[in-house]
């Protein structure tokens, strides 16, 4: 997702203009996005035109409308999203017509226009161009479409902090690139990142390599070693290992291994402990070229699908798993549903706080700002956070557990004591 500006006041209420660059950008605007807010975009309407012989035509123009949102719709295959509500900013072809006249007046002129009494008033309102709004009213409803690489901006009455959370994930998508991989041939090499559901291409090294030929084998070495250390330096340069979990050195034949040797060499002799520190991320698989299109092939392999099972979408299966391990082992500490989990988090017992995306998208209000509350005291309290993707299967199964569930730091026995009181007074 690309900022284009961020004006927000200090009593939060504000404006962000964003441009949505990959499919995964348009899952952040859904969760962005709430009824309520106003969106504005460009968008094609349909404008009625009436020329002086008193000639009616229809165009349709783009023009840029301002609606305050009052259904939102998320086309996954399109990758489309679609925003319903009422236009609210007047512009060349939205005007306050229900002010002056209503439309049916208007409308009289337009198709009465023989009279001699109307034609007065009829050139006025061509001269004022006012005749030519009346298909795009003020307060009419319309469907904006967000698709990609098209700009909107984005007004909240209050960005809270898991909405600017958001933005702020979505613009640095290397904060969530827990996997990278280096595609490389002699004298050609392509650092990415690679995301849930993108590859981001953060260098390309093209460094021309003298051929190894009789009496000159040291410069093709020498042009060899100044590739190797610009693809080492594109590395550090763009690869953050604390969050990075494996980084995949590919290439046709043995240009990886040379590669990673030549690298380790290098970390020695410089005391780079970064690079020696991390030695075990890096995993060696064939490829068939330097060029980015050969990664398909790379992250299909056995050894790289097992090596990355521990990437942020398998950490969430895997946190998971340890709630339901918890539930059965010590049920005193795990506990879901809305009103344990505020119990719990008023005696600052959560460890983990697990929760859906979806219960930031409710439509109400006020049950937002409790959702938002809460993940801002866990967080205050020293707890974790982890908000899971209701599009991914672990997602799917937190919102059968209501959406929200919590691992705590010590046994809360009296939550249970609590349930069982409440069934028994039911």
């Amino acid at each position: 997702m690309k900022l284009l500006f961020k004006s927000i006041e200090k009593d939060g209420c504000g404006s962000i203009g964003l441009v949505p660059e990959e499919p995964e950008d348009m899952w952040h605007a859904y969760n962005l996005i709430a009824e309520g807010d106003s969106v504005t975009a460009s968008t094609v309407r349909k404008v009625q035109t009436e020329s002086s012989t008193g000639s009616s035509t229809s165009n349709r123009v783009r023009t840029v409308l301002t609606i305050n949102v009052e259904n939102i719709d998320f086309d996954t295959q399109a990758c489309v999203l679609r925003l319903k509500g009422r236009n609210i900013v007047e512009n060349q072809y939205v005007k306050e017509l229900d002010a002056h006249l209503p439309i049916s007046f208007l409308q009289s002129f337009l198709w009465d226009d023989e009279c001699d009494l109307h034609r007065p008033m009829l050139a006025f309102f061509r001269a004022t161009n006012l005749i030519q709004t009346i298909s795009v009213q003020m307060g009419a409803y319309h469907t904006l479409d967000l698709e990609l690489n098209r700009k909107f901006t984005l007004k909240k009455v209050l960005w809270d902090s898991v909405a600017l959370e958001r933005v702020e994930t979505a613009c640095d998508p290397a904060a969530t690139a827990d996997v990278a991989a280096v595609v490389m041939q002699e004298g050609l090499a392509h650092v990415c990142l690679i995301t849930p559901s993108m590859t981001l291409v953060r260098s390309k090294i093209d460094i021309t390599i003298p051929r190894k030929r009789k009496g000159f084998v040291q410069q093709h070495e020498k042009g060899l070693n100044k590739f190797y250390d610009a693809v080492m330096q594109g590395i550090l340069r763009h690869v953050d290992f604390s969050i990075v979990k494996c980084v995949i050195l590919a290439s046709p034949g043995f240009v990886k291994d040379q590669f990673f040797e030549y690298m380790i060499q290098q970390a020695i002799k410089t005391d780079n402990k970064l690079l020696i520190d991390n030695k075990g991320k890096f995993l060696l698989v064939k490829a068939s070229s330097g060029f980015k299109h050969s990664l398909k092939e790379v992250l299909q392999e056995p050894a790289v699908m097992a090596k990355i099972s521990d990437t942020k979408a398998a950490s969430e299966v895997k946190l998971l798993e340890n709630f339901y391990m918890m539930l059965q082992l010590e049920p005193a500490k795990a506990f879901y549903g809305k009103r344990h989990v505020i119990k719990a988090n008023e005696a600052q017992a959560v460890e983990t706080l697990m929760i859906s995306d979806k219960q930031f998208r409710c439509q109400d209000i006020q049950q937002r700002k409790e959702y938002v509350a809460l993940v801002d005291s866990v967080r205050e309290n020293g707890g974790e956070v982890k908000i899971f993707s209701s599009m991914h299967v672990s997602g799917e199964q937190l919102d059968q557990l209501t959406g929200i569930a919590a691992i705590l730091r010590f046994p809360m026995p009296e939550l249970e004591d609590s349930e069982e009181e409440d069934s028994d007074t039911d």
